[in-house]
């Protein structure tokens, strides 16, 4: 039961914590996953299969936008950016987070 629950929490948290760091500046899939992991001290380790499915969804949805970029002579990497729409949308994601700590932590923390 518990490992349900934690995935039905990470379901819900892992895209807008993507966004966010993508947010930050032009990111490629792997650093993402790292980034997710040591701003996190090893809570988010995510699946490479994760990650970009993830990515996928997100672009499909119009929220990112991926485009390839030399890293050394002969190999590239698809790099990740906010689009506008994916901009709204984390800043509603935010708004709503910070709402729901606020309300649970009115329950929890008295």
């Amino acid at each position: 039961m518990y490992r349900s629950y934690l995935h039905q929490l990470l379901r819900g948290v892992v895209e807008p914590l993507m966004l966010f760091i993508i947010s930050e500046l032009p990111v490629h899939g792997y650093q993402i996953a790292k980034e997710l992991e040591s701003r996190s001290s090893g809570y988010f380790r995510l699946t490479g299969s994760t990650v970009y499915s993830a990515l996928r969804r997100l672009e499909r949805e119009g929220l990112v936008l991926s485009s390839w970029q030399q890293v050394a002579q002969r190999q590239r990497r698809r790099c990740y950016r906010l689009t506008e729409k994916g901009r709204d949308i984390l800043t509603e994601k935010l708004n709503e987070w910070q709402r729901f700590c606020g309300a649970a932590d009115k329950i929890i923390g008295g």
